[in-house]
């Protein structure tokens, strides 16, 4: 008997069996005990594999996914005992990981203590309190980045490799956390007191959903797609995460698959330049030298596109106010605090409509004076492309008198 339970074959069509009597209802106590017989040793694409062929028999996905707690309950045991994924520093999976602690990090240390305090919090501090959550609301918004370059990058390679089922259960698990964040916001946005509890208990179901997906990505999607995708696919994964942006920390930029030949030739020429040049209406640029251009600038700069998100910062040495690049990829609403995000959203309106093609600011901050210039963006058919901000200390140029001219 021994032998025949540590047949694999065996062991899947037995998880199989378990897995249908969950969804017939049966109760997570009477089904583990069968499972943790059978299943010490089960590994987390093993466990993806059996749900994927459930599905491919018939079982609906949108039924996978309202039980797909009480899997992790089931399975939880065993998938704990696997041990912790290795992989390179900067290795997408890494950057996930390290994300993950940023996520748990944030989630403990600051958002649960503010809902305690709003859970017990008397009228006067009600509002102090709500007003500290949407600050870190806006912070945990970042998740939505991680679960894109999750769905976005990773989820097409497993859909290749005809891995469909389990990634659409946890996009539709990442929706529903994201439709819980959104429901908080909304809250805060329109709040009175009646909005305490329903926030407070959409926070908590929200937070105790982000657990759960890290459990879920950590002990069972993230070893299944290393174990699955190829280091040149890691390697494309790896260069689109830049467009979609990164959540709460900056990502460590230290690995290339062990196959790229790093020191190949430079490519042909092509019209009297090297490709990989960029050409511009007026000249002909490497990326190098764009971003070198960019980071000489004396101006900070900033993009946002249309669809109000962060896309570019320029990288000076000075910048007036600091940029973190896991600030790409976020709504532009979300970098403000709650007291001047509505600001914001009237010069993005006005740009929009064309009543403005520009907005200025100015402020004395730190022994600078700070100039802030917002710019409607436009492409050459007039329509509306993103907003650029423009910042710049000006007291060195009020400063100036007289002439110094190039022969001087």
């Amino acid at each position: 008997m021994s032998e025949l339970i540590k047949n694999r074959e065996y062991r899947q069509k037995a998880v199989k069996e378990i897995i249908r009597e969950l969804h017939q209802g049966k109760p997570v106590e009477e089904v583990k005990e069968k499972f943790d017989a059978i299943a010490k040793d089960l590994e987390p694409a093993e466990l993806s594999l059996i749900e994927q062929s459930l599905i491919n028999e018939g079982l609906a996905i949108k039924e996978v996914q309202r039980l797909c707690d009480v899997h992790a309950a089931v399975f939880r045991d065993a998938l704990e005992k696997n041990p912790e994924l290795s992989v390179p520093p900067g290795h997408p999976v890494d950057i996930l990981v390290h994300e993950n602690r940023a996520i748990d990090k944030l989630i403990r240390q600051e958002v649960m203590p503010i809902l305690g305090e709003l859970a017990q919090a008397a009228a006067e501090t009600e509002k102090a309190a709500v007003l500290k959550l949407a600050e870190k609301l806006n912070l945990l918004w970042d998740v939505d980045k991680h679960y894109r370059r999750k769905e976005d990058l990773i989820f097409p390679f497993l859909e290749k490799y005809e891995i469909t089922g389990p990634p659409k259960v946890m996009w539709g698990v990442d929706d529903k956390i994201r439709d819980l964040l959104k429901e908080a916001k909304s809250l805060i946005s329109h709040y009175q007191p009646a909005n305490r509890q329903p926030l407070v208990a959409r926070m908590e179901e929200a937070i105790a959903q982000i657990d759960e997906m890290i459990f879920k990505e950590e002990k069972i999607l993230f070893p299944m797609a290393v174990q699955t995708l190829s280091e040149d696919e890691w390697y494309q994964v790896l260069q689109d995460s830049d467009e979609i942006g990164y959540c709460l920390v900056e990502p460590r930029r230290n690995w290339k698959p062990v196959r790229e030949n790093v020191t190949a030739g430079k490519d042909s020429l092509a019209n009297g330049y090297e490709q990989g040049y960029i050409k511009f209406g007026t000249g002909v640029l490497s990326p190098q030298e764009i971003e070198l251009i960019f980071s000489h600038l004396p101006v900070d700069i900033t993009f946002v596109d249309k669809h109000g998100a962060v896309k570019f910062f320029s990288a000076g040495k000075e910048r007036i106010f600091p940029r973190a690049r896991t600030i790409i990829g976020r709504k532009v609403e979300n970098c403000h605090p709650p007291a001047s995000v509505h600001i914001v959203e009237k010069i993005v309106e006005d740009f929009k409509n064309g009543s403005k093609d520009q907005e200025n600011f100015w402020l004395e901050l730190g022994g600078k004076f700070v100039y802030i210039r917002y710019f409607a963006v436009k492409d050459e058919t007039g329509d509306f492309a993103g907003v650029l901000e423009v910042t710049q200390d000006i007291k060195p140029i009020q400063a100036i008198a007289g002439e110094k001219r190039i022969a001087d």
